[in-house]
C-alpha cells in the first residue's frame, strides 16, 4: 500500500510534465493582435520572428508600415491551440497564427493564415 501511495503522486508528476504548454502560445497571439488593435505595429514587429519581421515589409518600407498596409483583422478570442515540439498554431475567431518558442518566449512566424483546401495555409505575413 506504501508504495502505490508513492507511485501514484510520482505518476501524476510525470503526466503534467508531458502536457504541452498551450497557454504561453494563445497568450502571445493574442499580445499580437491586440498590439495591432492599439495601432501599435512596432510592438508587433517586435513579436514577430526575426525572419518574419525581415521578409514583410517592401525594400525601403520599415516592418510596422508594412503590418498597417495589410491591415490584418482582429483577431479575437482563442477558438484552438495546438503545440508540437516548439512550434504552435493558435486559431483566433479572426485570425490563425504560427508561432515558434524561442529562449526569451513564443514569437509570431505567421499571421492573417487561411486554409487552403487540400494545401498549406495561406498567410499573409509569414517567414
Amino acid at each position: 500500500m506504501r508504495t502505490l501511495l508513492i507511485l501514484v503522486p510520482a505518476l501524476a508528476l510525470a503526466a503534467t510534465g508531458c502536457a504541452p504548454d498551450m497557454a504561453a502560445p494563445a497568450q502571445a497571439a493574442e499580445r499580437f493582435h491586440a498590439a495591432l488593435s492599439a495601432h501599435r505595429e512596432d510592438a508587433a514587429c517586435a513579436m514577430l520572428t526575426r525572419k518574419t519581421a525581415e521578409n514583410l515589409p517592401n525594400p525601403g518600407q520599415t516592418c510596422a508600415e508594412a503590418l498597417r498596409e495589410l491591415g490584418l483583422g482582429p483577431g479575437g478570442s482563442v477558438t484552438a491551440v495546438s503545440v508540437w515540439g516548439e512550434d504552435a498554431q493558435v486559431r483566433l475567431a479572426g485570425d490563425t497564427l504560427f508561432l515558434h518558442r524561442f529562449t526569451d518566449g513564443w514569437r509570431v512566424k505567421a499571421a492573417g493564415c487561411e486554409p487552403v483546401h487540400d494545401l498549406p495555409y495561406k498567410c499573409e505575413v509569414e517567414d
